[in-house]
């Protein structure tokens, strides 16, 4: 446009503007309401969502006022084109942060929400939210008239030599993601190396795994590492698992008595113990004739895998006592040393003529 501004143009463009503000303010208090009743709700992806919105919309409806104001304004078409695509982009870049935002929220609600799982698998979380920000760029680049073919082809070349230079960072990322696709570790289950790391997995994130060891300190593995161990995971196919105690009788024992009153002990155990399982049925195997005792394997069932050191203290305990009230004796080991009369006399050996010499005067002696 060529005519000069004015003050009705000036009105216009500020009604404009004002509407698109008071439109954001609206909308951002109507969204502060619904995320209240959101967090009422079970399913976290609710929260997610209207929290993006809360950014989106408002900044949506103060680009609409600015693009309504500029298109009354008498400005020049470079311009007018200039303006608008200033705040395209700043739309893009707005929709583009925010659908980062809930993707990845919404992957971290159902890595949160699986049952067993302690904490996020990271790993799809960043992946996913560096997509969406990719292609918000790409769509950013092709917005602004640049050609996205060239670029593609430069970061596919590049690509080649990036991945020969970061053999070790993605050998670890797709472990990582190996892993979490497989199902044979999830955040939250109990491990052990055969390294002879273990604990419970915090994370599995792009590089490296971390896992809370009892003692309460962390252990960081390279996924890499983790995918070529020879693993036990205590947590699968199933989160209980028994427990094998060693117990031996003396001889004089009735076993028919010993398999009884072990059998009421495990039971009290199992029903009043945290981490016990109620329904577990007492198992007693007696398997060895020993030096001074006939042993047997007492199983235990355990709801996970840190259960079976309170429950086997809680069974040595009760099983002592019970024993102690029965009579049922549990013997120390004994060893019987017969001596003999008489000496036995090595002789040292001796190299050359004058051990020829002594073998020659015992023979004659």
């Amino acid at each position: 446009m060529n005519r000069a501004l004015t003050l009705d143009d000036s009105v216009v463009a500020g009604i404009a503007l004002a509407t698109g503000l008071l439109a954001a303010f609206l909308s951002r208090t109507l969204l502060r309401w619904l995320a209240k009743h959101a967090k009422r709700t079970r399913w976290s992806g609710d929260d997610v969502m209207v929290d993006a919105l809360r950014t989106v919309v408002p900044w949506a409806a103060i680009a609409g006022g600015a693009v309504a104001a500029a298109a009354v304004l008498p400005l020049t078409k470079a311009v007018q084109h200039t303006v608008n695509q200033c705040l395209t982009v700043l739309l893009i870049f707005v929709v583009t942060v925010s659908a980062a935002r809930v993707v990845a929220g919404l992957v971290q609600s159902v890595t949160s929400s699986r049952s067993g799982v302690a904490g996020s698998a990271t790993i799809f979380v960043n992946i996913t939210r560096i997509l969406v920000l990719a292609i918000g760029f790409l769509v950013v680049l092709q917005t602004l008239g640049i050609s996205i073919a060239p670029l593609l082809t430069a970061l596919g070349v590049g690509g080649l030599a990036v991945a020969l230079a970061l053999q070790d960072t993605l050998a670890n990322l797709f472990a990582g993601i190996h892993i979490l696709a497989s199902k044979t570790v999830q955040p939250g289950d109990y491990i052990k190396l055969s390294s002879g790391e273990e604990g419970y997995v915090e994370d599995i994130n792009w590089r490296q795994t971390t896992v809370r060891a009892l003692s309460n300190n962390l252990v960081v593995i390279p996924n890499g590492q983790l995918a070529k161990s020879n693993m036990t995971n205590y947590m699968r196919p199933e989160q209980q698992l028994t427990v094998l105690v060693q117990v031996g009788v003396a001889y004089d024992s009735d076993l028919e008595h010993v398999e009884r009153v072990t059998s009421e002990v495990i039971a009290e155990v199992m029903a009043g113990v945290d981490g016990a399982v109620p329904d577990h049925e007492p198992a007693i195997r007696f398997h060895t004739f020993g030096d001074s005792r006939i042993g047997f394997t007492v199983i235990l069932g355990v709801g996970e895998f840190s259960d079976q050191y309170r429950i086997k203290h809680e069974f040595i305990k009760r099983l002592h006592r019970r024993y102690r009230e029965e009579g049922i004796r549990i013997p120390a080991p004994a060893r019987t040393v017969a001596l003999q009369q008489g000496a036995v006399v090595i002789p040292q050996q001796r190299t050359g003529e004058g051990a020829v010499q002594g073998e020659r005067s015992a023979l004659h002696d």
